[in-house]
């Protein structure tokens, strides 16, 4: 399926801003750490699906209202990127908004997501846009609301990595909730944290990030290789037969799900490519001790595991504790990196290596209208470089405790490798089947 000959299922394309319904005052800038700037050029894209009932009585007129509030606590989501002298990148405080899409689909939801087999279809949802290559008019914050024929809509997130992570971005979607439901918005907007990483001056530059071409103005990277997107979820029967496998039956000794994810989906694409395996992997988690206020910000821990044995000829349980127990944590080599030439450098983090990201901490399902939770929330990241990328995010069954909750994989992977790591993951028992198409 080509998305060009699909295009017209989401028609009636409406294009507005909000902004901040209290004007910010002169001057007012944001300057961005050294993490921002490291994820400038990468997006998260993250696609909520709510039934007629969530979406019963929520007209663009009430959305439009709400969000005047919501965008006042979070100003600097509607500014707009200038850069320094120097040429460091910073926000301006503005008020420019961000981008409201409205749209409509003539199928309902579910006939919708039968047809999108390949996940090409998801992006029809969430706009596609990156930021340039006018800095001045690239809001860092899209919004698109997709209507559909059962009366059930889609609210997509096209979220810039350089305001905050993927924990960032749910937060930021959670408080509008949070204001649609009545609760009154904070008086003072919260501020972007700085890092408290300390940069303890090595010289090593980090495995977790490589340097890129520059790209000016218009901040994405190209690819060696066409990168594709596909998902599937591991049922809770699936899961405790991966922990078993991995673990055995002990229940002291499991393995947590993300790490016994990651050690099937390593195994497998090394087995993929054999000429080139992947020997050093990154992992993406959030950080435990990152603010739980509603701060927004780039906190999540970004490390790198090495495995200095044959991964072809080991067990999936031995990679498993390498992620557990030899996860080194890069983000002050990453902060000197960018120090190191005043920020203008470009570079990438997902795909640099193969990136496994552990989304379980997003809080994705804490958005709720009309006291409903989405059906359903998909996530993907542009930007992701030629090695590749894995996506781990909870399911949204609400009636088992948290490990025994299914799990949605979402993989970028280069186009002419897919086949072959599905062939992989099928017998591995993680892709069902019917899932190869």
């Amino acid at each position: 399926m080509t998305l060009s000959k699909e295009e017209n299922l989401v028609y009636g394309i409406k294009l507005s801003s909000i902004g901040p319904g209290r004007a910010t005052e002169t001057d007012v800038v944001h300057e961005l750490s050294s993490i921002d700037l490291a994820m400038k050029l990468h997006y998260h894209k993250v696609v909520y699906l709510f039934s007629s009932q969530a979406a019963q009585g929520l007209t663009i007129v009430r959305m439009k209202e709400t969000m005047f509030d919501w965008l006042s606590e979070y100003y600097y989501t509607s500014g707009r990127l200038r850069r320094l002298e120097s040429g460091r990148p910073y926000i301006k405080c503005n008020d420019c908004g961000a981008r409201f899409i409205e749209a409509e689909c003539d199928k309902t939801i579910h006939e919708f997501l039968d047809m999108d087999m390949d996940c090409s279809l998801q992006n029809l949802l969430v706009s596609q846009q990156v930021i340039g290559p006018e800095l001045s008019f690239s809001p860092p914050v899209i919004i698109q609301v997709t209507r559909f024929k059962c009366g059930g809509i889609s609210l997509g997130l096209n979220w810039a990595h350089v305001l905050g992570d993927a924990f960032s971005a749910a937060k930021f979607m959670n408080r509008w909730g949070q204001i649609v439901s009545g609760l009154q918005p904070n008086n003072k907007a919260p501020n972007i944290p700085k890092s408290d990483t300390q940069i303890e001056g090595s010289k090593k530059e980090p495995l977790s990030m490589k340097r890129v071409d520059p790209v000016g103005d218009h901040w994405i990277t190209s690819n060696n290789c066409k990168m594709v997107t596909f998902s599937f979820h591991i049922t809770a029967t699936q899961l405790a037969n991966l922990r078993a496998e991995i673990s055995g039956h002990n229940q002291i000794d499991q393995f947590p799900i993300f790490e016994s994810i990651c050690a099937i989906i390593w195994h497998c694409v090394v087995k993929v490519r054999e000429w080139a395996q992947p020997e050093v992997v990154t992992i993406c988690k959030s950080d435990p001790r990152k603010p739980t206020n509603g701060i927004l910000g780039n906190t999540q821990i970004i490390g790198t595991v090495e495995a200095d044995f044959s991964i072809i000829e080991t067990s999936p349980k031995k990679l498993a504790t390498l992620l557990v127990n030899q996860v080194v944590d890069e983000r002050s080599q990453i902060e000197e990196l960018v120090e190191s030439d005043g920020g203008v450098s470009d570079f990438i983090v997902y795909g640099a290596k193969l990136t496994f990201v552990d989304l379980e901490e997003a809080n994705y399902y804490g958005l709720e209208l009309n006291g409903h939770k989405p059906d359903f929330v998909y996530h993907t990241i542009q930007g992701v470089g030629d090695e590749g990328a894995v996506l781990v995010i909870p399911g949204p069954k609400e009636s088992c405790k948290d490990s025994d909750k299914e799990r949605i994989v979402t993989i970028i992977f280069p186009e002419n490798q897919v086949a072959e790591l599905k062939s992989e993951l099928v017998k591995n028992g993680l892709l069902l089947d019917d899932n190869l198409a």
